[in-house]
C-alpha cells in the first residue's frame, strides 16, 4: 500500500473519531435530520476502524513470531505463525484498500431494468426475453422483488422490449455493470439449415434512488401524455379502459410509459418517477463520458451502443469484452441466473482501476 493510501485511511479513521464527539453533543441530538446523518457515517468509517484495529492485531502477532523465531525449539512454530499473519495482513490490506473506493449513495437501492431487442429480428426479440428472465432469475436469488413496468412482446417469444423495477439492497451495486450492448451467438430455433445467427439486445440499468450530484427539474409545459389500453396482464379492468400512460419529455426524446396499474393516476405517477430517473442517468452519463475515456468499465458513461459482453451457445461460453480474459465456461447456468462469479469479477475491477487512480492522485 502507498504511503499516499495510508494517509487517506488514518484521515477517515480521524474524521471516525471527529463524529464520534459530535454524536456525543446534545446540540447535535437535539437536529435529528444532522444525527441521522451523522450516524450513517459513523456507521459507513466502522468497517475501516475494524479493519485498522485488526491489522494492528495481526503486525504485534507477527512481530511476537519474529521473536519467537529466535529460539531453536520454538522456529518451526513461529514460522507457521509468521504465515498466517503475513496472510492476515494480506486479507486485511485488500478490505482496506476496498474501503478507499469512493462510494455511489445510489448503491444500496434498486434500479430499473430495461432491456430492448437490438438487430437480429425475431431472434433478437428472443434473446432479449432470456436476458430479462437471467436478471429476474438472479434477483430471485438474491431475495429481491422484481415488478414488470411494461412489457412489448415479440411476436414468436421474449420481448421487443421489456421494463423491470427491482427492489433490493445493493441491487443497483450488484448490477449497474449491466449497460450496453449484449451479442448472442446460436442456431436460432427458426433456422432449418443449422447456420449460427448473430443477434443483439440493449441492456440499460437505471438507479432508483435520487443522486446527491445531479437535480432535474421537469416542466411540465415539456410534457407529452398520452393514454392508451394496457396490452398486458392485469384483468378485465386493465384492458378495457385506457389506464396505461406513455410520457414523452420532449426536450429529451426520453419516453415512459407504464400500464400495470388499474388507475390511470397510479401509472402517471409510476412513469414520472421513472422519467426523473432516467434524466439524471443521462445528466451523469454526459458528465461521466467526459471522464470515463480511461475506463474499461464504462459504468454510467451511457455508452449502451459499446459491445459488452458475448453469449456463445455453441461454446457454451460467455465473454465479457470490458475486462481482459473474463471468459466463463458456465453459459447454462448463468443464464439461470447465478451471476455471482461475473458480478463479482466486475466489481473486483472497477476497484482495482478506482484504486489505481487514487493511487496516481498520491
Amino acid at each position: 500500500m502507498t504511503p499516499g493510501l495510508r494517509r487517506k485511511l488514518e484521515a477517515l479513521l480521524e474524521r471516525r473519531e471527529e463524529v464520534e464527539r459530535l454524536l456525543a453533543d446534545p446540540a447535535v441530538a437535539g437536529d435529528q435530520a444532522r444525527f441521522r446523518g451523522l450516524s450513517r457515517e459513523f456507521a459507513s468509517l466502522q468497517p475501516v476502524a475494524d479493519a485498522l484495529a485488526a491489522e494492528a492485531r495481526a503486525r504485534a502477532d507477527l512481530a511476537a513470531a519474529q521473536a519467537m523465531r529466535e529460539d531453536p525449539e520454538l522456529r518451526e512454530l513461529a514460522d507457521d505463525e509468521i504465515d498466517a499473519a503475513t496472510d492476515r495482513l494480506q486479507q486485511l490490506e485488500g478490505e482496506l484498500l476496498a474501503q478507499l473506493v469512493p462510494k455511489d449513495a445510489r448503491d444500496d437501492g434498486g434500479l430499473y431494468l430495461e432491456v430492448r431487442a437490438g438487430t437480429g429480428g425475431d431472434e433478437a426479440a428472443i434473446f432479449a426475453g432470456d436476458l430479462f428472465r437471467m436478471y429476474a432469475r438472479y434477483a430471485e436469488r438474491q431475495g429481491w422483488r422484481v415488478e414488470v413496468e411494461s412489457a412489448n412482446p415479440g411476436e414468436h417469444g421474449g420481448y421487443k422490449e421489456i421494463v423491470a423495477r427491482i427492489e433490493g439492497d445493493g441491487a443497483y451495486a450488484r448490477l449497474k455493470y449491466e449497460s450496453g450492448t449484449h451479442r448472442v451467438q446460436r442456431v436460432p430455433a427458426t433456422e432449418s439449415q443449422g447456420r449460427i445467427h448473430t443477434s443483439a439486445a440493449t441492456v440499460a440499468i437505471i438507479a432508483l434512488e435520487a443522486s446527491d450530484e445531479v437535480e432535474v427539474a421537469i416542466n411540465p409545459a415539456d410534457l407529452k401524455v398520452d393514454t392508451f389500453r394496457s396490452s398486458g396482464a392485469g384483468g378485465q379492468h386493465v384492458n378495457k379502459t385506457e389506464s396505461a400512460i406513455r410520457i414523452t419529455h420532449v426536450p429529451s426524446g426520453v419516453v415512459v410509459e407504464s400500464q400495470t396499474e388499474r388507475s390511470q393516476h397510479a401509472n402517471r405517477d409510476k412513469a414520472m418517477k421513472r422519467l426523473q430517473a432516467m434524466l439524471v442517468e443521462a445528466e451523469l452519463e454526459k458528465r461521466a463520458a467526459a471522464t470515463a475515456a480511461d475506463r474499461k468499465l464504462q459504468v454510467g458513461s451511457g455508452d449502451r451502443s459499446q459491445r459488452i459482453r458475448t453469449y456463445n451457445y455453441p461454446q457454451g461460453r460467455i465473454t465479457d469484452h470490458r475486462v481482459e480474459g473474463l471468459t466463463l465456461y458456465d453459459l447454462p447456468n448463468i443464464l439461470e441466473g447465478d451471476l455471482d462469479a461475473l458480478v463479482a469479477r466486475l466489481r473486483q475491477e472497477r476497484q482495482a482501476e478506482e484504486l489505481a487512480r487514487l493511487a496516481q492522485e498520491h
